[in-house]
């Protein structure tokens, strides 16, 4: 239990900065330094970065435990594994620790934007700070300065002029089809190399091939993202930028994408099992076309 919530707490990390990522678009709108702005949350997406690398292999072992312990079981009283009614209690007992990861990443996700204004807020100021530094060393030392950081926080986010627009009661020129994409593009992220991962756990001969597949369904929500929600996204900001939109559009925007990440984070709770299923029975074809 200890390492799933060591494993939930990485995932919430994770998507808590890859929510921030959308208050860095409308940072750089609204200092006009979008480039700028990208290039400095680099810096803040090392900590995802590190979480990632540190959670992958742990979620590995959870399932390399399940199958070790239904091993030695039926080992000791000569059945198949996948006979084994205590391999399916450890299944059924993985299955609600992988749901907890994937509710750790809604949780995430949700003080991911809860923390949107406040971090936007601090954020807009850094790009300003930044310029004045020249560069990534002397600003980090300037951070340190409690004087420096003062003067530049000098005073408390106003988190309704600096994020929540006046909302409509549905989303003013913004795309419902870029939204409902956003929702089932974080939906199928959230749970995609999870569901590998226990598909292999149902298929435990073939368990490296079904965790591989993952790439595949991540594959499809990249290729769903990079053909409607990243051009979208880019064309509101872009025109933000060049003032033929009104920026209320782009902190709309980011509200609406704050929204349906959180939305996906849940969709991957139903995507999570049929998923599995599904990599389960490709992975099976792949291997039986081997031989």
């Amino acid at each position: 239990m200890d390492r799933i919530l060591l494993i939930a707490a990485l995932t919430a990390v994770i998507h808590l900065t890859d929510t921030l990522v959308y208050a860095v678009r409308l940072s750089g709108v609204i200092t006009r330094r979008l480039a700028t702005a990208f290039s400095l949350f680099q810096l803040i997406s090392l900590l995802a970065s590190t979480a990632n690398l540190i959670q992958a292999p742990l979620l590995s072992s959870v399932v390399e435990r399940t199958i070790n312990t239904g091993l030695q079981h039926t080992g000791t009283a000569g059945q198949n594994l996948l006979e084994s009614p205590l391999y399916y209690q450890q299944l059924a007992h993985l299955c609600l620790d992988i749901r907890m990861i994937i509710f750790a990443a809604t949780l995430g996700t949700v003080a991911g934007v809860l923390s949107t204004p406040a971090f936007n807020y601090i954020f807009t100021r850094v790009i300003f700070l930044f310029e004045e530094a020249g560069s990534i060393p002397r600003l980090i030392l300037m951070l340190l300065s409690p004087y420096r950081l003062a003067r530049t926080l000098h005073k408390r986010p106003r988190y309704g002029v600096t994020f929540r627009p006046s909302l409509p009661a549905r989303p003013r020129n913004i795309p419902m089809a870029f939204l409902a994409a956003n929702t089932l593009v974080i939906g199928i992220w959230t749970t995609g190399v999870l569901s590998a991962l226990y598909a292999g756990a149902l298929l435990p001969d073939y368990r490296s091939t079904a965790s591989l597949l993952s790439g595949v369904v991540n594959g499809a929500a990249t290729i769903l993202s990079a053909m409607i929600v990243d051009p979208t996204a880019a064309t509101i900001t872009d025109q933000a930028l060049r003032g033929t939109r009104d920026q209320r559009d782009v902190r709309q925007m980011v509200y609406y994408l704050c929204l349906t990440r959180v939305l996906g984070t849940i969709l991957a709770q139903a995507l999570f099992l049929p998923a599995a299923v599904l990599i389960k029975e490709v992975a099976l074809v792949i291997a039986v076309s081997n031989h």
